[in-house]
């Protein structure tokens, strides 16, 4: 066990934070990249050697305000997402409070950061589901007839119902594929949380978790009660699970 003792400002948030953001590619306590340069200064490296199984791995990431990030592998050029999962970390911080005290959001947000550092291939997933919903909304936007109180928008034509349609169908596909993942990883942590909390209570309580979803009564209740959806084909791949038509309205949730 490593312990970081200093006085306050020294560092030692920082260097944790370094750690983490070399797992996650993200720093637990702010939401954009640019805070976690120094002032004045138009990069930030940061570089770690990872030992696991006697076999050594250097991973590099390179933060550059405004621009791309660059990451490299023993020196090697990679993609910044092809880092994940060389370093596995558990990161606990006051912020993570909002876990049981913030919005939903916050507790999809740490399922999804869950699932990749558990299985990398889970991050091109869930950009793809990030990027189809920013562009469904901004569709949804410029169907708005209104662009704020007593202004008209004037930005090009309004989206038709058939191209809706079209990235309906690629979010249902994209958000079916991270809703079995998510589920998937609560049925596996539900034995790991009861174990770990049974130890701490002494047996006294104990602790469930449990996904509440916004589809339909039926699908919501089977899911609830720990229900794991096997993927289905449908022509253009093997999701979603209530079938192969437009997602429900609450799927964007």
């Amino acid at each position: 066990m490593s312990t970081l003792v200093g006085l306050n400002g020294v560092g030692k948030t920082n260097l944790v934070e370094a750690v983490g953001y070399l797992a996650s590619l993200a720093s637990h306590r702010v939401a954009q990249d640019a805070p976690l340069v120094r002032f004045g200064a138009e990069r930030a490296i940061v570089r770690g050697a990872v030992i696991r199984d006697a076999r050594e791995t250097l991973v590099e990431l390179e933060i550059v305000p405004g621009r791309a990030n660059r990451a490299r592998l023993n020196r090697a050029a990679v993609r910044p997402r092809e880092v994940l999962g060389s370093l596995r970390t558990v990161l606990f911080a006051p912020e993570d409070l909002a876990l049981v005290k913030g919005d939903p959001s916050d507790r999809r947000r740490f399922l999804d950061d869950l699932l990749v550092s558990r299985q990398p291939r889970w991050a091109g997933v869930r950009s793809d589901y990030d990027k189809i919903l920013k562009q469904r909304n901004a569709l949804l936007r410029a169907a708005s007839p209104t662009r704020g109180p007593g202004r008209r928008r004037e930005r090009g034509p309004a989206p038709t119902p058939e191209t809706l349609e079209v990235w309906d169908d690629h979010l249902a596909l994209v958000g079916g594929q991270l809703l079995y993942a998510r589920l998937r990883l609560l049925r596996d942590l539900r034995p790991l949380l009861t174990e770990a909390y049974g130890q701490v209570s002494a047996g006294v309580s104990t602790a469930n978790a449990t996904y509440r979803s916004s589809l339909d009564d039926d699908t919501a209740a089977e899911i609830e009660a720990g229900e794991v959806f096997s993927p289905r084909s449908c022509g253009i791949g093997s999701w979603p699970p209530w079938g192969c038509g437009a997602p429900p309205r609450s799927i964007a949730a």
